[in-house]
């Protein structure tokens, strides 16, 4: 996956110093690099057995949306609270300053139900975890995770509960 690593610009402090960013606009805009994302995230997950694809708003729709349609199987979004229009379930978690909130319809999925869950990154994997809860909330079952990017060396596979999680790029150190 260097080819993928090579399209994930490095951006020193931002949001804020001492921060550094993983940009991943390179990537989208390649479209051979794209597409190879998009391939491969299909290839690992099709052994996880997804019945339908959960992912968080906003960058986990933008590979979530065309891996549903390379797998052949739906869409459920996560979103902020009061984004979805129908009745909804929630999950709080925690941010390194405060709390956030995400959101899925009631009857997104169905008792039983394979969910893979994706996101353009996993850093601490407070996004996600929240979004495991509201699947089993519902009675759906975890059959993975997958992500573009994973800065390994903030521990956010602790929080996946030891449930299988793909990463096509992952960096162990910040300095990568």
């Amino acid at each position: 996956m260097e080819e993928l690593k090579r399209l994930i610009r490095r951006v020193p402090g931002f949001p804020k110093p001492g921060i550094v960013f993983r940009d991943i606009t390179p990537l989208l805009g390649d479209p051979d690099g794209f597409r190879l994302t998009i391939h491969a995230l299909a290839d690992a997950a099709r052994p996880l057995s997804p019945e339908v694809i959960a992912a968080p708003e906003a960058r986990g729709f933008l590979f979530a949306a065309p891996l549903a349609v390379r797998l052949g199987i739906g869409l459920v979004p996560v979103r902020k609270p009061k984004k979805l229009p129908w009745q909804t379930v929630s999950a709080t978690y925690d941010l390194e300053y405060g709390t956030d909130t995400v959101a899925m319809h009631r009857d997104a999925i169905r008792r039983g139900q394979r969910v893979l869950l994706v996101d353009d990154l996993l850093a601490t994997g407070g996004t996600i975890a929240a979004c495991a809860e509201l699947v089993e909330k519902l009675g759906g079952i975890v059959a993975g995770f997958a992500f573009v990017v994973e800065l390994a060396f903030l521990g956010g596979r602790k929080k996946l509960g030891g449930r299988e999680a793909i990463s096509l790029v992952s960096y162990a150190t910040e300095e990568e």
